[in-house]
């Protein structure tokens, strides 16, 4: 998954500062950057002791993660909100004709200290949380919202903006300059710029609630998710896990001063622990901990939901649109409500025959072992689990035995990318991180170019979200001449001392995954903020890491990482064999539950202003019914009281975006398998037509660039399961 920063998802302005602050120096600009001279005062006041004062020091600008406090971030956000609007106003407020240097060049390079600030706190809020971390995080939120409002609602500067827009066919741009333009009045668009006075009044006071509101939403899930974590006391009640599992949950138990064994949740519905442990009564336990997270108590999240989904409603017609799908969409790949219904109810036949072929199994082996109650969720993973077993004679604990972490890490991923793209990794343990458990790796080209850095922060500890995913310190660009600075996050279990660190097979994959997120943030080659790297719409950034899961399991690659722990023996032909195979298994389960969140979302989404919703367990279940996936034992991946990507992130109206992206991601892949598969020349192209681009261009037209044609569904339902390969 890729998150930008929480308060951040849609615009990206981490840019250098018109005062000149980043050189200690007040100074002019040429004319190019538009004869700012901006009152900094609110800037000099901030001590010379604080270390985001100034652009970093150290390598490609890394944050000073051992130098900087909660109190530093704060003073450099508020200090920078203060400094971009000086700076904007300058721009909106320039005597001399509006250009494209003294406009969106200038508001390219706005903003720099206060991005600082922002990309420290959110990115640090999420991987290494406290208690006044995220009363910092609740506090900026709304200030943040504000701030976007400030500049895309000020009538000046859009005029301005207006000016060059007018322009623009006189004025000898290049593509990117274009597409620059484009991504700017879309911005403009869904700010409300060409709103009425009162309207825009009105947008700033919905802007600013929601940012409360998805910013509490977010922070009661967490805290809700860690408080709801089972602890369990009797280790026989554990009969099931792993060794390696139940120490793990030993190590938790301590970490959080307890005593006994403390089985955390994560974030999706389903839970690890239900395909191991035989006592069904703590698989019930936890079951409803995680389907029921945050929706009572002192974290309760439902009247947060109502009063988001009234505020976005509300939002969507000041624009003239039926709803908030409608207003959000027009800024996706899928453009409406009805393009992206008919993708995922296209889906639907197949995917229920499926999932009921694979319940009708789990019920004949429940059958046959005399079990007469009810197939329940918490039941599913248990006994689907030993179908498996009897298809597959697959031990998920053998497996492990195969996928050590350092070599899934060295001899995997960064094999993958070594023999792809001709990029290597170089630790730097002199450069500081944020936690002991993150390293800092240099990356460098074929030719030894230096790209930028690469932060790894894989084990789950208290304060970290759940989950995984990829973020950015420090963003690619040539006008800024910034290398970028990128991190991915999970939750892997670490391994009590002394044990060795395994992963799952799940886990490998998703190590990938994550990793095509990082590439895509690494490779950017544009010249402005705004459109580089993971910039892109929702249903295209899933796109390059999906794609780059799939070489996890390529036969050269796989060969390379998964060997025995000990031994260092390769996995066995026939267990990996059936590992790949097993892969496949219950893929009518994982998509049914997928496409119940992504509906859920949509019909979230689609009620007007006008909607009440009395009970959300009741409207859950009429809009699985509506679209005929109503399935007891199969829950949505995400009931709506922990559904983050919608009400805490920026997957509103766009969870179906992993699966749009998706369908790029098979195209993708089976075009580079079926032209030479592994090898520098594809992965060359892949990098220069997709991973380079960024924003830089429509998003359709880089994938028919890339590919030569527009993709279809024909690999995606192979690569679940759901069709034949041809």
């Amino acid at each position: 998954m890729f998150a930008k920063p929480l308060i951040a998802a849609s615009v990206a302005l981490a840019l250098s500062a018109c005062s000149g602050l980043d050189g200690h120096v007040v100074e002019k600009r040429t004319m190019t950057e538009s004869l700012i001279a901006v009152d900094v005062a609110a800037v000099a006041a901030l001590p010379e002791s604080n270390p985001l004062k100034y652009k970093s020091q150290l390598d490609y600008r890394l944050p000073p993660f051992d130098k900087i406090s909660d109190a530093d971030t704060e003073a450099a956000i508020l200090a920078g909100i203060t400094e971009q609007l000086a700076q904007v106003d300058a721009i909106a407020n320039n005597p001399a004709p509006a250009t494209f240097d003294n406009t969106l060049v200038a508001l390219e390079r706005s903003g720099r200290l206060y991005h600082r600030g922002l990309d420290v706190l959110f990115n640090l809020g999420s991987s290494d949380g406290n208690p006044e971390r995220l009363a910092l995080m609740a506090k900026i939120s709304p200030m943040y919202s504000e701030q976007e409002d400030n500049i895309f609602l000020n009538p000046k500067l859009y005029q301005r903006f207006q000016t060059v827009k007018a322009q623009r066919d006189s004025l000898n741009l290049n593509a990117e300059q274009q597409r620059l333009i484009d991504v700017y009045q879309q911005q403009f668009d869904q700010a409300g710029a060409s709103l009425t006075a009162e309207q825009k009044q009105q947008v700033r006071k919905i802007n600013k609630r929601l940012s409360e509101l998805t910013t509490q939403f977010g922070q009661n899930v967490l805290k809700a998710s860690q408080g709801s974590a089972i602890l369990v006391t009797d280790v026989a009640q554990l009969k099931g896990l792993s060794e390696s599992a139940i120490g793990a949950a030993k190590v938790a138990a301590e970490q959080a001063g307890k005593q006994g064994y403390l089985l955390s949740l994560v974030n999706t519905t389903r839970q690890s622990y239900l395909t191991s442990l035989s006592d069904r009564s703590l698989r019930e336990r936890i079951w409803q901990a995680s389907a029921f997270r945050a929706s009572s108590g002192e974290f309760d999240n439902t009247p947060v939901i109502a009063e988001l989904i009234k505020l976005r409603a509300d939002k969507a017609a000041l624009f003239g649109d039926s709803n908030w799908a409608e207003y959000k969409l027009k800024s996706q790949m899928a453009q409406s409500p009805d393009a992206v219904f008919d993708l995922l109810g296209s889906m639907v036949p197949k995917v229920v025959a499926n999932t009921a072929a694979e319940a009708d199994e789990i019920k004949a082996l429940m059958a046959k072992q005399g079990i007469q109650h009810e197939l329940k969720p918490w039941d599913w993973f248990y006994y689907a689990e030993q179908v498996r077993q009897a298809k597959y004679q697959l031990d998920p604990a053998e497996v492990a035995q195969y996928f050590q972490f350092d070599r899934v890490l060295e001899d995997g991923v960064f094999y993958a990318m070594n023999r792809q793209y001709g990029i290597t990794f170089k630790a730097r343990p002199d450069l500081p991180t944020y936690h002991d458990d993150v390293k800092a790796y240099e990356i460098f080209d074929a030719d030894g170019t230096p790209l930028g850095l690469f932060l790894a922060d894989y084990f789950g500890r208290e304060g970290k979200r759940g989950g995984a995913w990829m973020n950015v310190f420090v963003g690619q660009s040539h006008l800024l001449q910034t290398k970028p600075v990128i991190v991915n996050v999970m939750s892997i279990p670490k391994a009590a001392a002394g044990e060795p660190q395994l992963v799952s097979f799940d886990n490998a994959t998703t190590m990938f995954h994550e990793m095509g997120h990082a590439v895509h943030g690494l490779f950017s080659d544009v010249t402005y903020p705004r459109l580089a790297g993971t910039n892109v719409s929702r249903d295209f950034v899933e796109f390059p890491s999906t794609f780059q899961e799939d070489w996890a399991v390529h036969p050269e690659v796989i060969a390379n990482y998964a060997k025995h722990y000990e031994t260092g023996a390769p996995i066995p032909a026939q267990l990996l064999k059936k590992t790949l195979a097993a892969g496949k298994f219950n893929m009518g389960f994982d998509t049914l539950e997928y496409l119940s969140s992504a509906l859920l979302d949509m019909e979230w989404h689609s009620l007007d202003a006008n909607a009440k919703i009395e009970n959300i367990e009741a409207f859950e279940q009429q809009a699985l019914a509506k679209h005929g996936i109503s399935n007891g034992a199969v829950p949505p991946r995400y009931k709506s009281t922990y559904f983050s990507h919608i009400f805490a992130g920026g997957y509103s109206s766009g969870y179906y975006a992993y699966l749009w992206s998706e369908i790029l991601a098979a195209d993708a892949f089976a075009h580079i398998r079926d032209n030479g598969g592994l090898s520098r020349e594809q992965g060359d192209k892949f990098r220069k037509g997709i991973l380079s681009m960024g924003n830089s261009q429509d998003l359709m037209e880089t994938y028919k660039g890339f590919r030569g044609g527009e993709p279809n569904t024909d690999a995606l339902l192979v690569r679940r399961g759901i069709s034949l390969a041809k």
